[in-house]
């Protein structure tokens, strides 16, 4: 069975004293899982209290929740992929449904920022997801693959495969509604058709499920064959919380 990934988005949650004690709880009472590997995004002031935090444990990682694609220049208010890294980043979120519906990313220009994040060294995680009423118009499909084809273009195939793909159903961020675990497993299904078609023979795409997961669902969404981690929000925010989240029992595949 692949790796199982869980990823703590805090947003605009969290600065450095509170980012410290949570991970430090975290980290004090969660020892590592073989196969299992825990990435914190939290605001950028608070990435430092987080690397700091996280030393020696090889299990978990740290990220930044969006990057300009330009490497450096006059774009007060921005950060680049280089400069995350050289702050200590291995990770940076692409394309999250708040940056493109709250700020107006557009499809294009998550495609800049994945290509920024790779040459910079560090790992992308782009996400994918339809509004409420793209999926009540059955358009879902046709719009986590433009999302996605958009994001990864210019990539050659093997490239593609190690981006980590995150399917968010916008209209389940934060409303304590979330897809089924038979539902997201349909969505994560024909990502991986159409990244397998693009992808080296024998190629694995980790792609992971985001949306109002808690302790109480995500038991049953890991069980589904298709997804292979999670990216949690509100429900990483508080360390009891998350640790019980880590702490999902091993998927009966």
């Amino acid at each position: 069975m692949s790796r199982l990934l869980f990823a703590a988005n805090w947003k605009m949650h969290h600065g450095p004293a509170a980012a410290r004690q949570v991970v430090h709880e975290v980290l004090a009472r969660h020892r590592p899982v073989a196969g299992r590997e825990q990435i914190f995004f939290p605001p950028s002031v608070s990435l430092a209290a987080v690397l700091e935090e996280i030393k020696g444990r090889r299990d978990v990682a740290a990220g930044v929740q969006n990057v300009y694609w330009e490497a450096k220049g006059a774009f007060t208010g921005e950060i680049s992929a280089p400069i995350a890294a050289e702050a200590g980043a291995t990770w940076a979120l692409v394309g999250h449904s708040e940056r493109r519906h709250k700020f107006g990313e557009t499809d294009a220009e998550t495609g800049r920022k994945v290509r920024a994040v790779l040459a910079a060294g560090l790992k992308a995680m782009l996400c994918v997801g339809e509004l409420i009423e793209e999926r009540r118009a059955g358009r879902t499909e046709e719009v986590v693959l433009r999302q996605l084809d958009a994001g990864l273009a210019g990539l050659d195939a093997a490239t593609t495969a190690q981006v980590v793909i995150a399917y968010e159903p916008v209209w389940a961020i934060g409303t304590g509604t979330h897809a089924t675990p038979h539902d997201a497993a349909a969505v994560h299904r024909t990502i991986r058709q159409w990244l397998t078609a693009r992808a080296p023979a024998g190629a694995r795409h980790t792609i992971v499920y985001g949306g109002s997961v808690t302790p109480d669902n995500a038991a049953a969404l890991l069980a589904e064959e298709e997804l292979d981690g999670v990216l949690v929000g509100g429900a990483s925010l508080d360390a009891e919380s998350w640790i019980r989240i880590l702490s999902t029992p091993q998927p009966n595949r």
